[in-house]
């Protein structure tokens, strides 16, 4: 059985998709971009304010599906520049200290031309 996992601590979904997925014991979040859940805008400009809103909003998800951070298993990162990297790691390492399996790539243009957006898969505890 599927669960919808929804909470107005981190920014509604922006099309036809849930902010995450239970399946079992495992959540399957939506992509996380740097969206102030309480205003609806784009928070900070450059690529650590920018990750930290990410953070923040994932950890807002995961809360509520019952996952932590350090319950993650894999995490796919998606930056708009890849000379964003260190600074987009030294965000990452503060808030996924058990280092999960991991991906991360360049694109080229994010949902609302953000710098980074972040999905997670993590076991419910």
């Amino acid at each position: 059985m599927l669960k919808k996992i929804s909470t107005n601590k981190a920014p509604a979904a922006i099309g036809p998709y849930s902010q995450a997925i239970v399946c079992g014991n495992m959540l399957f979040t939506s992509g996380q971009i740097p969206i102030d859940p309480a205003t609806g805008e784009i928070s900070g400009s450059d690529i650590t304010a920018q990750a930290e809103q990410v953070m923040q909003n994932l950890a807002a998800v995961l809360e509520e599906a019952g996952a932590t951070f350090q319950s993650a298993v894999k995490t796919t990162c998606f930056l708009a520049d890849m000379a964003d990297f260190a600074a987009f790691n030294a965000v990452y390492a503060k808030y996924f200290t058990e280092n999960p399996a991991r991906s991360c790539v360049a694109v080229k243009t994010l949902p609302k031309n953000v710098l980074v957006e972040v999905e997670v898969i993590a076991e419910i505890q």
